[in-house]
């Protein structure tokens, strides 16, 4: 076989179909957010507005957060040393953990390098703990969890998007004594809509079903606290798994999960995912601790963060544009082709110093292709207004139907 021409086929595929992707070289600037700076192909720098962070907050840039892993950094060091097992666990990550329980009402909490590790690690584990477990997925749950029910080796079920009926209609199917988890999320960050939580609960307690719900875009957004939408709808005692991560919201890095003290020490105990894995620095550990205890008293962000999306969602709208609106904090502008979706991203950046980055398949299903745009707290008014014109003035210049788009 000659491997350098398959490598080859295969990258060509991407660009015939306008989905390959492009790393954009940015430089953040402390105290600047949203602010960066772009290091142009040709050399030169020009100075950009971030429009589609997962920083949602700015609490990657936040002095408390910053001075916590300043402390952390000038006390142990660098690197963790080891796994959790192997010298790897310091007082930084048993506070972070504490602070999780505490944010989720949960007796205990778990952390691991990412969401999407804890997610894997903790859904392929399950049937281990639980023999026979059938987990019940949304048919749009991440990727992550996709994977960790996957790799499980145990029976699975696909139930329509949302589709409660669809779900009721799978778990009358099985056996009544077969031990089972639905896997669901709160926010779907594609589209922004959210998960039916009540309903599900309802339904995992007339079957004795486990409920595991990923809060990754929701964590310090929703709630009182920050604890998520459970948390914003009083349901969070209703769930037995929370996963979610410390790299949006919070700003910093890693992922977790909470829920009872068995539970968690179960997980740590038999998942190769977390027992093989090198722990989070301490730094990053102090850091997403005070993170989330600044967040959890921190409702003016959330109610900025909030307004600021209504005025950006008011604005595209009043242009006919055709956003994907389901009441969350997400800004999706459906475009519906790879290389329109690519050039109009480009484009932005180039001629606007506006960031945002094109949403192709497989994120996306093909045909639904989009720009995700993620305003925070300090997205001002003339900021909005450049990102309206901008849109304006590409909207047209690709030639795209706003009306039959909206439709």
């Amino acid at each position: 076989m000659n491997y350098e021409a398959a490598l080859e086929a295969a990258l060509q595929r991407l660009h015939d179909e306008g989905r390959y992707r492009t790393f954009i070289d940015i430089e953040r600037r402390k105290g600047h957010f949203p602010h960066a700076v772009w290091n142009r192909p040709d050399g030169t720098r020009q100075d950009i507005t971030v429009w589609c962070g997962n920083d949602y907050l700015g609490m990657g840039q936040h002095p408390s957060v910053l001075a916590a892993m300043q402390d952390a950094l000038l006390a142990t060091g660098a690197g963790s040393g080891g796994t959790r097992n192997i010298s790897g666990t310091t007082v930084y990550h048993k506070r972070l953990e504490a602070e999780l329980a505490d944010l989720h009402g949960k007796e205990a909490g778990l952390i691991f390098t990412s969401a999407y590790m804890a997610n894997d690690a903790t859904l392929s584990t399950l049937p281990k703990l639980f023999p026979g477990l059938i987990i019940y997925s949304d048919a749009l749950n991440h990727a992550s969890m996709i994977e960790g029910v996957r790799r499980n080796g145990g029976a699975k079920r696909i139930f329509r998007h949302n589709d409660v009926a669809h779900l009721r209609e799978l778990l009358a199917a099985d056996d009544p004594a077969a031990p089972k988890l639905i896997a669901f999320e709160s926010i779907y960050s594609m589209d922004g809509d959210f998960g039916p939580i009540a309903e599900i609960c309802d339904l995992a307690d007339e079957f004795n079903a486990l409920t595991y719900l990923d809060e990754v875009h929701a964590v310090g957004m929703y709630g009182p606290r920050g604890g998520g939408v459970a948390e914003r709808d009083g349901l969070m005692h209703r769930i037995d798994l929370i996963n979610g991560t410390l790299a949006k919201a919070y700003g910093v890095m890693g992922g977790y999960i909470t829920g009872s003290a068995k539970m968690c020490d179960a997980i740590r105990s038999y998942a190769p995912g977390f027992i093989f894995t090198t722990s989070l620095p301490p730094a990053v550990a102090a850091g997403a601790a005070e993170s989330v205890r600044h967040l959890k008293t921190a409702q003016d962000l959330r109610d900025r963060q909030q307004t600021t999306a209504s005025i950006l969602k008011m604005r595209l709208k009043g242009m006919g544009l055709p956003i994907i609106d389901h009441g969350s904090h997400i800004v999706p502008v459906h475009v519906g082709n790879p290389v329109h979706c690519k050039l109009i991203s480009d484009m932005l950046l180039e001629s606007y110093g506006i960031y945002v980055q094109p949403i192709n398949f497989p994120t996306v299903p093909r045909g639904t292709e989009r720009l995700r745009f993620t305003p925070s707290p300090v997205h001002d008014s003339a900021m909005i207004d450049h990102l309206i014109r901008a849109m304006d003035d590409l909207w047209s210049h690709c030639a795209l139907n706003r009306a039959e788009l909206s439709a």
